[in-house]
């Protein structure tokens, strides 16, 4: 598989976890890659160092993805400097804070739906601009969650809520966009060893989602990595679109 080599491509929230895993997976592909964070700087330049010692270029971004004027702004710097976009990949995303319904504010509500669901509209929206001038198509990937199949764990409700509305959008993206030749797909985590987990899950947690996972353990980021490769590469998924890529050891078979 070469078709992803020059390629670029525009991973949100790409400082730690499983956006830091994609960039180098994508780097060591020859893709072209566009690092971004928000306040991770430090953990920031170490991935953008990683994808850059496997030969490929790449830039790094910060902005805050909650604000749409950012969302333009990030996909206009990766045009600047690569010339051109093909694959954005919504990563950018959180928990927030795990409550219980009745401690839901309207503040919490708004920066968990803005963050995981708006930012994520928002970026596709100015990439899908870029991608239409260009004339050649492109890929959207976003990131959705197990909880969005199953409700999520404790206090996650309206975390799992946003990512329901996320996977409901990739389909509905997927038909709008399908005349562009723009394929939009997702990838749903598991339970992943990532520092999501060690912010907002207990060990006592983490025992107990293992517990329920058919492979007996949890998933790391590189384990995720290959998902998105695959959804990028016209060679590998080119008639694959509004689908959404469970990896989740088998906690969640659809």
């Amino acid at each position: 598989m070469n078709d992803l080599k020059d390629k670029v491509v525009l991973i949100t929230g790409s400082s730690t976890g499983i956006g830091a895993a994609a960039a180098v997976a994508f780097g060591k592909l020859g893709a072209r890659v566009a690092v971004h964070y928000n306040s991770s700087q430090g953990p920031a330049e170490e991935v953008l160092d990683r994808v850059k010692a496997t030969g490929a270029q790449a830039i790094l971004l910060k902005g805050d993805v909650l604000e749409s004027a950012q969302c333009q702004r990030l996909v206009d710097e990766t045009v600047q400097a690569f010339g051109r976009i093909d694959v954005l990949i919504n990563n950018a995303g959180a928990l927030v804070q795990r409550v219980p319904i009745e401690e839901i504010t309207d503040e919490l509500f708004d920066n968990v739906v803005y963050l995981n669901v708006r930012s994520a509209m928002m970026c596709t929206a100015a990439a899908v601009k870029a991608m239409r001038q260009q004339g050649q198509g492109g890929v959207v990937i976003n990131v959705t969650s197990v909880a969005a199949r199953h409700g999520g764990g404790a206090g996650a409700s309206l975390y799992a809520g946003s990512k329901g509305f996320v996977s409901t959008m990739t389909r509905g993206l997927a038909k709008e966009l399908v005349k562009d030749h723009i394929r939009v797909n997702a990838v749903a985590p598991g339970v992943i060893t990532t520092p999501f987990h060690e912010r907002f899950s207990t060990p006592q947690m983490l025992e107990g989602f293992k517990a329920t996972i058919p492979m007996n353990r949890l998933g790391t980021a590189e384990e995720c990595a290959g998902a998105f490769v695959y959804l990028a590469s016209e060679q590998m998924s080119g008639y694959v679109t509004g689908q959404i890529i469970e990896v989740n050891g088998g906690q969640y078979m659809p």
